[in-house]
Order: C-alpha cells, then sequence, then structure tokens
C-alpha cells in the first residue's frame, strides 16, 4: 500500500467525539485549502456511521460554503432526516472556526430489483496502457506544461490519472468542452462497500471543473482564472470495488455569469456505468490592480 491510499484511508476514519458528532482531519500538503473531494467523503462517512448495514448510498448533493482550513480539523455534524421502510435521508454539516464551511444531504436505500438499462461507455477512447501517466507526460513533454500544472502533476496522490488529450494544458486555443480521464486508485482499497463509495465520491471531485474552461481557451490553473467549486451532485449506480481503472467522461454544457456547470460520468473498464456526476464552479475572470 502507498503512502498516499495510507493516508487517504486514515483522514476517512472520523473520529466520533459524541451522537451524531464526528471530527475528522486534513493532510497537511501545503495546500492552501482543503480540496473538495475530501469533504465529500467525510462527509459520506460520516453519514454512513448513523445508517444500518443494509442501506447503501444512492445520491448526494452538497454546497460548498467556505474554503476548508487544512490546518485545524473539521467537525461533521449529522442530522438523520428520515429513516423510511426502504429509504434513509441523512443531511452533513461541515463546521470549522464556528462557521459551517460546507453541507451535504445524501439518500440511501435498501438494495432493490427493478428495470435496468445504461447509456453505453464511449468506444472511441484508448485503453488506460495507452496513454502516459502524469510523470511520464512530466518527463515527455514537461517544457510545454505550465509551472503551476507541473508542480500539481508531481504530488504524490492516492489514486493515479491518465488524461486522454493533454492539448488543453498547452495551448490557448479555445477547444470543444469534453475530456476523458482514466483513474485508478494507487493500491489496493478495502473490501468495504460504504468505503468505497467515500472513496469515490473523493475521486469525483478530479478533473471535473476544469472541462468548462476549455471552450474559452483556459485552464483551473490559469492565474487570471478564479476557480471554485459551488456544488457538486453525485449518482451511485452499481457498486464497484475499485480494483481497476475507472473512465470519467465529462462535457459542460455551459458557462454564464462566472459560473461553469460540468457533469461526468464513470465507467468501470468493462462499460458498466458506476456512476453519475454534476458539479457547478466559480469561474471569475481576475481583473487586474489598478
Amino acid at each position: 500500500m502507498t503512502q498516499s491510499i495510507h493516508e487517504l484511508l486514515d483522514i476517512l476514519d472520523l473520529e466520533q467525539l459524541e451522537h451524531n458528532l464526528y471530527r475528522g482531519r486534513s493532510p497537511q500538503v501545503g495546500w492552501q485549502r482543503v480540496f473538495g473531494g475530501q469533504v465529500i467523503g467525510q462527509s459520506l462517512i460520516a453519514a454512513q456511521r448513523t445508517v444500518a448495514d443494509d442501506r447503501f448510498v444512492h445520491s448526494l448533493h452538497c454546497y460548498f460554503m467556505r474554503a476548508g482550513d487544512p490546518a485545524v480539523p473539521i467537525i461533521y455534524q449529522v442530522d438523520r432526516l428520515r429513516d423510511g421502510g426502504s429509504f434513509t435521508t441523512r443531511r452533513v454539516t461541515a463546521i470549522q472556526h464556528g462557521h459551517a464551511i460546507f453541507s451535504l444531504e445524501c439518500s440511501f436505500q435498501v438494495e432493490e430489483e427493478g428495470l435496468e438499462h445504461q447509456l453505453p461507455a464511449p468506444l472511441d477512447v484508448p485503453q488506460p496502457e495507452e496513454l502516459a501517466s502524469y510523470f511520464e507526460l512530466l518527463e515527455n513533454t514537461g517544457h510545454e506544461i505550465p509551472e503551476s500544472v507541473r508542480k500539481f502533476w508531481a504530488r504524490e496522490r492516492p489514486l493515479e490519472i491518465r488524461p486522454v488529450n493533454t492539448k488543453h494544458y498547452t495551448t490557448r486555443e479555445k477547444l470543444p468542452p469534453y475530456q476523458s480521464v482514466w483513474m485508478r486508485m494507487n493500491g489496493p482499497v478495502p473490501d468495504s462497500r460504504q468505503l468505497q463509495s467515500a472513496i469515490l465520491a473523493y475521486a469525483s471531485d478530479m478533473t471535473l471543473i476544469d472541462t468548462a474552461t476549455f471552450a474559452h481557451g483556459r485552464i483551473g490553473f490559469d492565474p487570471e482564472i478564479q476557480m471554485a467549486s459551488l456544488d457538486h451532485a453525485m449518482w451511485f449506480h452499481r457498486p464497484h470495488k475499485l480494483d481497476d481503472w475507472l473512465l470519467y467522461t465529462h462535457d459542460s454544457p455551459t458557462t454564464i455569469g462566472s459560473r461553469g456547470l460540468a457533469r461526468g460520468f464513470l465507467y468501470s473498464r468493462d462499460g458498466r456505468l458506476i456512476a453519475s456526476t454534476v458539479q457547478e464552479g466559480l469561474i471569475r475572470l481576475r481583473t487586474a490592480k489598478k
């Protein structure tokens, strides 16, 4: 198990303070604010701690209200909104410095049989073995990659990402607002469906909102752009053990009012639709100081 995977599992193992009250910490990696996927994953763990083991998350909806401070713990308060015959609903509020920084509502369901269909996975996407990792891209084309992107790619992280296309990193050309990346965990994940769902929620915040900048010849690391996640929604369709590559496809239907919208679909290597996501983010052009 890599150190980054060990660290991720550690930060998802929340400390229970009191009934419905949990505490989580952030990795000390020099980030100025807490990664949004971390808060989503920790909030989902807190909610799951209050739900019967035979019920699994099928959807979550959340809002980012303040930037998280990685230097201090995050308190997670769970409200038990409903325990029904088939569905359970929870609300989680993440608190720092006396203020709510994030809120999540999620729904759990007892597994049932029913009608089933899905949109097929894209057929024209190269397999992950045909693509370069971030580290390999740095070695092969590092001189073309902006310094801010180089620093991000060089960090060890709990999941490996292999982008299908990297043109948006090396040009200011306006590109279609689509992208696909392969991702997998950098080590084994425990055989716990609850934990696997939380890790998938963590990973779902990676690369998604960046897609809303492509049509404008920008990237999320552009110093002329202020970017931040505003809300995030996710639907869990099928369980996955996270033991192989996942294809994460994105598109961005619109950007307007300093906000960008992006949608994502997570497919297993054999084409099963595992989860769907939607995220809106702040995408604000910075005005030069006079």
